[in-house]
C-alpha cells in the first residue's frame, strides 16, 4: 500500500542519485548516465573523427548508451530484492 508506494519512490530518487559509466571503442565513446538509465553526458574522444565515418561514431555511441542502460535496470533489479514485498520481483 502506502508504505510500499513511499518506498518505491525512495528507490527513485536513490537511483536518479547514482552514476553509471560505460565506454565503447576502447574509451574512444564514454557514456554517464543515472541510475534510472538516463543518460547525463557523452563524451566523444576527438580521435574518433579522425579515419572514421559517422557511422562508426553512431555505433560506438549506441553501445555505450546501451550498456549504460543494462547496468541501470541491473541495478534497479538489485535494489527491487531488497525489498521483499514486492509481488512482481523475481527473486
Amino acid at each position: 500500500g502506502q508504505q510500499m508506494q513511499g518506498r518505491l519512490q525512495q528507490l527513485q530518487t536513490e537511483l536518479a542519485g547514482r552514476t553509471i559509466e560505460t565506454s565503447a571503442g576502447g574509451g574512444m565513446v564514454r557514456v554517464m548516465a543515472d541510475g534510472r538509465g538516463t543518460v547525463r553526458s557523452v563524451v566523444i574522444d576527438p580521435a574518433v573523427f579522425a579515419g572514421h565515418d559517422a557511422e562508426f561514431l553512431a555505433d560506438l555511441v549506441t553501445a555505450a548508451v546501451a550498456e549504460a542502460q543494462r547496468r541501470a535496470a541491473d541495478l534497479l533489479q538489485a535494489e527491487m530484492r531488497k525489498v521483499p514485498s514486492l509481488p512482481f520481483v523475481a527473486g
